[in-house]
Parts: C-alpha cells; sequence; structure tokens
C-alpha cells in the first residue's frame, strides 16, 4: 500500500513537470545561501547567464574574526529578496517564464540554508513552479560542464572551507565517494592559520578572507624555513585530515612568540615563512590523496582509457599554489586537469541555477510546489 502511494506521487511530480516544463522556455533560477554568500542567477538551458547577483558577508565574517552563524542568517534575511529580484531584473525574466526554481539545501550551516529553503517555499508555491532542491557540492562539481565540454565520468576533487572531497562524476545525480574530510575543510584550516597569525593587522591583508592573506604573504616567504609533516602518511585510503596539521602549525606559532618575547596577537616576523610551509603542507596533502585516488581510479577502470580529467573546484581551487601542485599531479599521470575561473569556484547562484538546468534536462529530482522538502546541514554526495 505505503509503495503504490509513492509510486503515484512520483508519477504525479512527474506529469505536473512535464506539463510545466512542456509550456515554459527552461529557464531555471538558482538560489545559494548555504554559507555565507547570497547568491541567485538566471540560466537558460545552454549555461547562458542571464542575470545574476550577488551579496558577500566577508567583510562582517572578517572583522568578527570568523562566521558566526546567527550573523550570516540576518544577513541573509535582510539581503535574499533583493538579490533575486536583482538576478530576475539584470536577466529580464519573469517569475512566469521560469521552468523551475533551483536552491541549495545541502549540505552547509542549517541557519543559513533554513533562509534559502523557506524564501525558495514561498516564491515556488505563489508562482506554482517546480522546486529542484540541489547538494552543494554537486553543483561545484558540475559547474565545469557549464563552461566547456566535459564527458562523464571524470575525477573531481572539491576543496572549500566547508567541504574536501574526491568522487568520480559517473553522472548528473551519480557519484562514487572516494574520499572525505575526515575534521575539518582545508579552507577552515587556512583560515584558523590566518587568525592565528592575526593576519587582518598585516597591511596587505585586512580586506582579505584567511585563505586570501595565506596565499599573499606565501608568495614571498620560504617554505623550507619549518617543516610540518603531511597528514596520514601511514594511512591508505583517499581521506583527508587537516585538524592535526593545523595543531602542528599552533605549536610554531606559540614557539616562535616565544623566541621572538612578543604576545599572542602581535605578528611574527617570520609570518611569510608560517604561511609558505603551512600552504605548501596542505597542498602536499591534497596532492598526495589525489594521487592515490587517480592510481585507484586507474587500477579499476573508473576512468576512460583516453583523455581522463580532473576537475578542481571549490574555493580553495582559487589557490594558484594548489592548482600548480595538482597541475603536477595531473601531468605525471596522464590526466587532464580543468578548474573553473575562480569566480566560479567560491559559492554563487550560477552554479546552483546549472545544476538545475542538469537536473531539469534528465528529469531528475524535479518536485511539485507543495512537496516539503528538509535541508540537511551535513550529507555527503551519495
Amino acid at each position: 500500500m505505503f509503495r503504490s502511494k509513492v509510486k503515484a506521487l512520483r508519477l504525479l511530480q512527474l506529469g505536473y513537470t512535464l506539463r510545466h516544463t512542456a509550456s515554459c522556455s527552461r529557464l531555471v533560477l538558482g538560489i545559494e545561501t548555504s554559507c555565507d554568500d547570497t547568491g541567485a542567477a538566471v540560466l537558460d538551458e545552454t549555461g547562458a547567464i542571464l542575470g545574476e547577483s550577488l551579496h558577500s558577508q566577508k567583510e562582517v565574517h572578517l572583522r568578527t574574526g570568523g562566521i558566526i552563524p546567527t550573523v550570516a542568517q540576518q544577513l541573509h534575511r535582510e539581503n535574499i529578496e533583493r538579490v533575486v529580484q536583482e538576478a530576475l531584473e539584470r536577466s529580464g525574466v519573469a517569475p512566469s517564464q521560469l521552468a523551475a526554481i533551483a536552491t541549495t539545501v545541502k549540505p552547509g550551516l542549517a541557519l543559513s540554508l533554513g533562509v534559502g529553503l523557506e524564501f525558495t517555499r514561498q516564491l515556488v508555491r505563489r508562482h506554482d513552479k517546480p522546486f529542484i532542491p540541489i547538494h552543494h557540492m554537486e553543483a561545484h562539481a558540475l559547474t565545469v560542464r557549464m563552461l566547456q565540454p566535459v564527458s562523464f565520468p571524470f575525477l573531481v576533487l572539491l576543496v572549500s572551507g566547508g567541504h574536501s572531497l574526491l568522487a568520480v562524476a559517473r553522472g548528473v545525480d551519480d557519484f562514487l565517494l572516494l574520499g572525505h574530510a575526515l575534521d575539518e575543510a582545508p579552507g577552515d584550516t587556512l583560515d584558523k592559520v590566518a587568525r592565528r597569525l592575526s593576519l587582518v593587522k598585516h597591511p596587505q591583508c585586512s580586506s582579505l578572507s584567511g585563505g586570501q592573506a595565506i596565499e599573499l604573504l606565501a608568495r614571498d616567504g620560504d617554505r623550507t624555513k619549518f617543516s610540518f609533516r603531511t597528514p596520514m602518511g601511514q594511512t591508505h585510503d583517499c581521506c583527508f585530515s587537516f585538524a592535526g596539521l593545523r595543531n602542528q602549525i599552533t605549536m610554531t606559532i606559540m614557539k616562535k612568540e616565544a623566541e621572538e618575547g612578543v604576545e599572542e596577537g602581535t605578528l611574527l616576523k617570520c609570518v611569510n615563512d608560517i604561511a609558505a610551509a603551512a600552504q605548501h603542507t596542505v597542498a602536499a596533502h591534497l596532492a598526495k590523496r589525489t594521487h592515490r585516488a587517480i592510481l585507484f581510479c586507474k587500477a579499476n577502470g573508473l576512468l576512460p582509457p583516453s583523455s581522463p580529467t580532473l576537475v578542481l573546484s571549490g574555493g580553495v581551487a582559487s589557490n594558484q599554489y594548489i592548482r600548480k601542485a595538482l597541475t603536477i599531479v595531473t601531468e605525471m599521470t596522464g590526466l587532464h586537469l580543468i578548474c573553473p575561473p575562480a569566480k566560479f569556484c567560491t559559492d554563487n547562484g550560477v552554479m546552483i541555477a546549472w545544476n538545475g538546468v542538469e537536473r531539469l534536462r534528465e528529469g531528475k529530482g524535479i518536485l511539485a510546489p507543495d512537496v516539503d522538502v528538509c535541508y540537511e546541514p551535513r550529507k555527503n554526495l551519495p
């Protein structure tokens, strides 16, 4: 009885979707509020960006020394209506012309996800539009297909402030997870190291995020001045761990503060060298685990023998040193490395809209506007 009801519901949803997509041009509005950026964009089925808007909370969180979930939630609430309206106006598209609305519902900060989901619920019901719930990391993985033809399957390394994973993308909603972060993400590690080094006080770094500050100062640093152990050297899988590395760096900072006779919060003379060594060790860890994943994929025939591809995406993928490290690995193993431009690596509404386009095209995960959806703060790729 239960199965027959579920089947009937799915058939109703499919019929609803077919009626709508047949009568509407295939335009998708994407909404992103998973962390500290409020983004929206309208795309057509070719991936053309018709209009977009983005409100960044970076300056606010720099002043508070990190993202405070309740502050992020309030800023999303204050800006989401304006951001969505701007994206629609810039695209010249009215809500009635949309084929569907896609919104991030997992994973991310619970309070931030809740704002986007509640706004979308009201929007799809007001305009009677299909709703496409989006997995944030799936959107990062697929963004590259909006920019150039990349066929499935391909290997993807997603690295950001909140996530780190390796997976084989076999389809729009089909991912084989090979490895993930066991504790904290690389972006989170770099941000915390930057805060411990008080880089916000550095004249060159006052307006930069922690990861950006580390990358900038590392250019003038000598990474060989400090030797940090690459994590998980004896663990033979493709997972990541960064908490132990951060502890090593913190202990080194404390030692140098004692040697220089300064208190915590004072800029160290060797700050550039510590930044360079920290960045190098994060890059080395990512490169080594990715190398293991490539060898595993080759041994098990998970990638095409001709022109296998590694896609590097997520906010940390904007780091040029990390890109160079992955370039060395892919050149050595015969893979083609593809990185989206930096503006598409960080969170944005464009990638959510494109994920919606891909799912709409294949008829996957499209819901009627009255179907209840819950956000999921912690959710790995399937």
